[in-house]
């Protein structure tokens, strides 16, 4: 498990790797509440600004090529889609709609919006959200609605920055310390900020193990 200052244990890596070498398969996708899976098994879910690397990361965490599908075109994900991991399932990953300058109707991505809000304050099961967040660009307004709306709905979550290999170390550096003091200020963020690259597979390990401590709260 974690310790009480954030820091994972090599074992827990170990443990969430092997398991991440396993099964892990697309189950659903759900545009309507009605068609959400039944709460079996613990949820971790992913949300991000359209092009913060979403799907490139759940195909690293999961070391495969394309569960996730991944696409230059912004909004591509337009419901939330359900992934089991473990055999048996010991728990689901769910990608989230991307959020910002999706290119979509007004009354989908409000569609989307309510499916979220609804999803995120009622769904028991749900154990830790992900807010993905572009190293190089760092929080945005989107962002910041994004961690009220979790906050409002007390759903903790942990912030992680994605494409970490497109900045320089020092500006890295100074973008987790700025991001670092933004999330102190939301009571639902988790402490500790994850720095990730799916390329370069920089903090993946740490995140499988990150993921699998929540699971197992």
């Amino acid at each position: 498990m974690e310790g009480a200052n954030g820091e994972i244990g090599q074992e827990l890596v170990d443990k969430a790797n092997k398991l991440f070498s396993r099964r892990v398969d697309f189950l659903l996708s759900a545009p309507q509440l009605k068609f959400l899976p039944e709460p079996t098994v613990p949820e971790i879910a992913f949300c991000g600004r359209s092009n913060v690397g979403k799907s490139s990361l759940l195909n690293a965490i999961t070391g495969r090529r394309s569960i996730a599908r991944t696409s230059v075109t912004p909004g591509r994900t337009q419901e939330l889609n359900f992934f089991e991991v473990g055999e048996p399932t010991q728990f689901r990953l769910v990608d989230m709609p991307g959020y910002g300058f999706a290119k979509a109707p007004v009354k989908v991505v409000e569609r989307w919006k309510q499916l979220v809000r609804t999803y995120l304050r009622g769904r028991a099961v749900l154990k830790r959200t992900l807010v993905l967040v572009d190293s190089r660009h760092g929080l945005k307004p989107v962002d910041i609605e994004m961690m009220k709306m979790l906050d409002e709905a007390a759903a903790s979550y942990r912030v992680v920055l994605t494409k970490a290999d497109k900045i320089k170390a020092s500006a890295l550096t100074e973008m987790r310390e700025k991001v670092a003091e933004a999330a102190r200020k939301h009571p639902a963020a988790f402490p500790e900020i994850h720095v990730t690259s799916s390329e370069k597979g920089m903090g993946i390990d740490d995140l499988r193990a990150a993921i699998l401590s929540d699971v197992e709260l």
